[in-house]
C-alpha cells in the first residue's frame, strides 16, 4: 500500500518531465532488494536491506526496529531515501532496512543480539562505499555502535565510515542528534519568511527527537506550541505549552498526556485548527478518510510519508501547503553525511561550521523547491520530486544506463 503511494507520486512526475518508458521503469526498479530470517534465542525474525538506486553514490538510510517492517515498507522507504539525498545535493543513493521486532518487548541483550545478528546477515551489502546505515525508528546510537562493532569483527580493522549515528566514542556526531529538526525549523522559518509572517500556532504529531526537539526550537523560537503527541496520546493548551516541562514530565511519567493540560485524541491534534501541523510520528497518519477534516494552513512532515497520495490531492485542493518528507527532514541525512566525511577523511568539524553548512543547505533547497513549486504552479511535493528525480537521472545518462 505505501509503495503505491510512491508509484502515484512518481507518475504524476514523469508525466510532467515526459519521460519514457525506460526512465520509468529505471526509477521504480530496486538494485538490490534482500531479506533474510535472523534466529536469536531460538527465535526467528525477519529483516531487510533494500537499495533502491545508487547512481550518485553509495546507499544511505536507516535501519528501524518494528513490528510493522515488511517489503512494502522498507522498499518505500529506500525509495524516498533516493530521492531525498538527490535533492539535499548529496553524493549518495537510496537504501533502508529494517527488523520485524517489537523492541519494547526486549531486554538491551536481546536487542544487541539481533544487532548483531543483522550484520552478520547483511554484511557483504554494507560498507563507507556501498550502502551505509543509520538510525531509524526504535534503534539509536547503542545499536549503531553494536552494529559497527559486529561489522569491524568480520572485516578484521576499523571501518566507522560504514555506519553513521554512531556513539560520539566510536566517531559519531553531537550535531547529528538534531539536524533533522534543526533541518525542518529552517524551513519552516523560510516558509514563515515567504509567507510574511512573525508568529504562528504549532501543534507538533510526536514526541520522539524529531518531534521533540523542533517543538523546543519553535517554543524558544517565540512561536506558540499549542499541542503534541506521543503513543499514550496528545494534550492541547490554546496559549501555548511549556516544551522542557513537557519533556520533563514524559521522562518522569512517560507520557506527555502527564503534563497538566487539555488531553486530546491523536485524530483531534490532526484536526485542530493552527497556522502549522507538523508531523514527526510514523507513515499514513492524514489520508483520504481524515484529510478533508485537516483545518492546518501548512504542514511540514518530518516523519517520512505521513501524508498519502489521495491526501494530498485533497490538501492541495483545500489550499493547504504541504512542505514534504524529503526537504523538510533531509536535515537529518546532511548530518549523516557530515558524520561520514570525518569518517572518511579523519577532519574534524567544528560545530559553527556544521551549523552554518546545514542552514545554508537546507535554505538552498527550500528555495530552489519553492521556486519550482510557483513557477510552475505544482504543490511542492511534485516540485521537489521533480528536481530530485532529473539529478538522477542526469547520473544514469551520464553512466550510459539511459
Amino acid at each position: 500500500m505505501v509503495f503505491e503511494n510512491i508509484s502515484r507520486n512518481l507518475n504524476a512526475v514523469c508525466d510532467i518531465l515526459e519521460l519514457g518508458q525506460l526512465e520509468r521503469k529505471l526509477l521504480l526498479d530496486f538494485k538490490r532488494i534482500k531479506k533474510e530470517i535472523l534466529k536469536v534465542d531460538g527465535k526467528s525474525y525477519e529483516a531487510f536491506r533494500i537499495l533502491h538506486n545508487d547512481s550518485l553514490g553509495p546507499g544511505k538510510g536507516g535501519i528501524r526496529f518494528h513490528p510493522n517492517v515488511c517489503e512494502d515498507e522498507v522498499k518505500s522507504l529506500s525509495f524516498w531515501m533516493s530521492i531525498k539525498n538527490s535533492l539535499a545535493g548529496l553524493p549518495y543513493g537510496g537504501a533502508k532496512g529494517g527488523v520485524k521486532i517489537n523492541p519494547k518487548d526486549m531486554q538491551p541483550g536481546q536487542l544487541e543480539k539481533v544487532s548483531r545478528a543483522y550484520v552478520r546477515a547483511f554484511h557483504e551489502v554494507l560498507g563507507e562505499d556501498i550502502d551505509v546505515p543509520a538510525p531509524d525508528v526504535y534503534t539509536n546510537a547503542q545499536v549503531m555502535g553494536w552494529m559497527l562493532d559486529e561489522y569491524e569483527k568480520i572485516q578484521g580493522g576499523h571501518r566507522p565510515g560504514m555506519i553513521t549515528g554512531k556513539p560520539l566514542s566510536l566517531g559519531g556526531l553531537e550535531f547529528r542528534k538534531t539536524s533533522t529538526s534543526k533541518g525542518g525549523y529552517i524551513v519552516f522559518k523560510e516558509l514563515l519568511s515567504k509567507l510574511g509572517k512573525k508568529k504562528a500556532t504549532v501543534a507538533v504529531q510526536g514526541f520522539g527527537n524529531a518531534g521533540y526537539n523542533f517543538a523546543k526550537f519553535a517554543d524558544k523560537g517565540g512561536f506558540t506550541v499549542v499541542a503534541v503527541s506521543d503513543s499514550g496520546g496528545a494534550i492541547y493548551d490554546k496559549t501555548g505549552l511549556d516544551i522542557d516541562k513537557v519533556k520533563k514530565t514524559k521522562e518522569n511519567k512517560r507520557s506527555v498526556t502527564d503534563y497538566d493540560a487539555k488531553k486530546i485524541t491523536n485524530e483531534e491534534l490532526l484536526e485542530l485548527k493552527v497556522d502549522f501541523l507538523v508531523l514527526a510520528a510514523m507513515e499514513n497518519q492524514i489520508t483520504r478518510q481524515n484529510a478533508k477534516r485537516v483545518k492546518a494552513s501548512h504542514i511540514i512532515e518530518l516523519a517520512n510519508g505521513p501524508v498519502t497520495s489521495e491526501a494530498d490531492q485533497i490538501l492541495h485542493e483545500k489550499r493547504i501547503k504541504v512542505v514534504p518528507d524529503i526537504l523538510a527532514n533531509a536535515g537529518g541525512v546532511i548530518g549523516s553525511y557530515f558524520e561520514w566525511v570525518q569518517n572518511k577523511t579523519g577532519n574534524i568539524f567544528e560545530e559553527d561550521y556544521l551549523e552554518k553548512r546545514l542552514e545554508n543547505m537546507m535554505k538552498e533547497n527550500f528555495k530552489k523547491v519553492y521556486d519550482l513549486h510557483t513557477r510552475k504552479n505544482i504543490d511542492m511535493r511534485t516540485a521537489a520530486y521533480v528536481l530530485a528525480v532529473q539529478r538522477i537521472l542526469d547520473a544514469e545518462r551520464a553512466r550510459g544506463n539511459l
